[in-house]
C-alpha cells in the first residue's frame, strides 16, 4: 500500500482545523454523536467517547465539512490515523484475514 501526501499549507491546514472546532459545536455534530456509535467499528462507546474523524484527513487534502466528518471512537481514530478510504479498508481486510488465518 502506497501512501500518497501532497503538501498542505499550513494556512490552510490552520483553517480546516478552526473550521472542525466550529462543527464540533454545532447542533448538527451535536445530534450526530448523541447516539454514542462508532462510525467504524459499530460499537457504542457512547457520546462523551467519540471523537470527530475525518474521512479523508486534512493532511491528505480533507476538509472540515458534513460530509467529511463522522464519529469515531478512540481506538478507530487512533488506529485509522491518516488513511483514505481505499486504505482504511485494505487494513480492515488484512485483519479480518490474519482472523481466519490466512
Amino acid at each position: 500500500m502506497s501512501e500518497y501526501y501532497a503538501p498542505v499549507d499550513p494556512d490552510v491546514l490552520t483553517r480546516e482545523r478552526a473550521k472542525a472546532r466550529e462543527l464540533r459545536l454545532s447542533q448538527w455534530w451535536k445530534r450526530r454523536i448523541s447516539s454514542g456509535l462508532c462510525h467504524y467499528c459499530r460499537r457504542q462507546v457512547g457520546p462523551r467517547a467519540l471523537t470527530m474523524d475525518h474521512v479523508v484527513p486534512l493532511g491528505r487534502g480533507g476538509r472540515s465539512s458534513r460530509g467529511n466528518a463522522v464519529p469515531a471512537c478512540k481506538a478507530c481514530n487512533t488506529k485509522k490515523q491518516s488513511l483514505v478510504p481505499v486504505e482504511w479498508e485494505a487494513y480492515l481486510r488484512s485483519l479480518e484475514e490474519r482472523a481466519a488465518g490466512g
